[in-house]
C-alpha cells in the first residue's frame, strides 16, 4: 500500500493518476513483478479507496486532501433524514405475510358456493325425444349435420368425360 502512495506522489498528477501509470511507475522502479500484479494492485486500490486513504474520480486515484469538501458523485442527493422528536418512538411496522391462525378461535364451517349451482361448465342438454311433427329419424338427416367440413363433392365419370375432347 506504500507503494502505492508513493507512486502517486512520484507521478505528481493534479487530476491523479491511473491505474495503469501506477502500476507502470511501481514496475519501473522494482523491476519484475509477480504474475498476479495487477489483481493485487486494484485490490488495494480499493481498499484505499473505501477506507478514505484515495480519492477516486474519473478513472483517476489521489490522495485524500483532508481539508477538501467530498465530491459529489452523480444523480440527485439523498433527502437529509429528519430526527424525531425525543419522546417519540418509532412504531414497530406489521410482519410481511399472512398473519397466523388463533388456535383458540371457534370452527367456522365453510359455506356451500354461492349460489348453490355446480362449479364449472354446464352438461350439454339432452335432445328432445318425439319431436314437433317429423319423426326422429327423418329429423336427424334433415336438421343435424356432422361435425367438420363437408366433404368434397365427387364429380361423376361421365362428365369428365365429356369435358375432355
Amino acid at each position: 500500500m506504500q507503494l502505492i502512495i508513493n507512486a502517486i506522489e512520484a507521478l505528481n498528477d493534479k487530476n491523479g493518476s491511473n491505474k495503469t501509470s501506477i502500476s507502470k511507475y511501481i514496475e519501473s522502479k522494482y523491476g519484475d513483478l509477480p504474475a498476479g500484479h495487477s489483481t493485487l494492485l486494484s485490490h488495494h486500490l480499493n481498499i484505499m479507496k473505501e477506507s478514505g486513504e484515495l480519492v477516486f474520480w474519473k478513472n483517476n486515484y489521489m490522495k485524500a486532501d483532508p481539508n477538501a469538501p467530498p465530491r459529489r458523485g452523480r444523480g440527485r442527493p439523498p433527502k437529509p433524514k429528519v430526527p424525531l422528536p425525543p419522546g417519540m418512538l418509532l412504531s414497530s411496522a406489521r410482519p410481511r405475510g399472512r398473519p397466523p391462525k388463533n388456535p383458540n378461535a371457534p370452527l367456522r364451517f365453510p359455506k356451500p358456493y354461492g349460489s348453490g349451482k355446480p362449479r364449472g361448465r354446464p352438461r350439454k342438454m339432452a335432445r328432445p325425444e318425439g319431436g314437433i311433427a317429423a319423426s326422429s329419424t327423418t329429423m336427424m338427416s334433415a336438421s343435424v349435420r356432422p361435425r367438420g367440413r363437408p366433404p368434397k363433392v365427387k364429380t361423376s365419370a361421365f362428365t369428365e368425360v365429356s369435358v375432355g375432347h
